[in-house]
């Protein structure tokens, strides 16, 4: 097995992207295609969502599945027999802690959170933006019976 050098391993991890990354993308476009305007990346809510549609109070997360701690307890064991166990097991569990506290404060505010693994949407994006378009529906058919009581009163 190939080590690469502290330099090397620097400039691999310095090129994740933490925005516009290629599971963005392909989900921003197939919103567009449908008619959906959004905002990305806005930095004055919590967690800095990947998508924000502001017209329906929903903001959209893509997640890796790495940095983000998908099937936890595989991947932590996974990682207990790797290198640098410590360092990956504390970060990837402070990252799982950050989602849950962001998907509460944003929720506190009154926005949906919705999250999307990097792998679905790959594997079928359309799915994804069905189920942005059913918690549309969802929120504002419950909008709407909300109003339709308050006239029967």
């Amino acid at each position: 097995m190939d080590r690469l050098t502290k330099e090397q391993r620097h400039k691999n991890m310095s090129n994740i992207k933490n925005k516009d990354t290629g599971i963005e993308i392909k989900l921003r476009k197939a919103l567009w295609e449908k008619g959906y305007r959004y905002r990305k990346n806005v930095s004055s809510l919590p967690g800095k969502p990947d998508i924000v549609l502001t017209k329906y109070k929903i903001v959209v997360f893509c997640d890796s599945e790495f940095f983000h701690g998908k099937d936890w307890g595989d991947l932590k064991k996974q990682l207990e027999r790797g290198k640098n166990a410590e360092f990956w097991i504390k970060k990837i569990s402070r990252n799982r802690e950050r989602d849950e506290e962001v998907n509460k404060q944003l929720a506190f505010m009154g926005w949906t959170v919705l999250r999307f693994w990097g792998k679905d949407i790959k594997k079928d994006v359309n799915q994804c933006v069905n189920v942005i378009e059913e918690t549309i529906f969802e929120l504002f058919m419950n909008e709407e019976d909300i109003l339709e009581l308050k006239e029967i009163d």
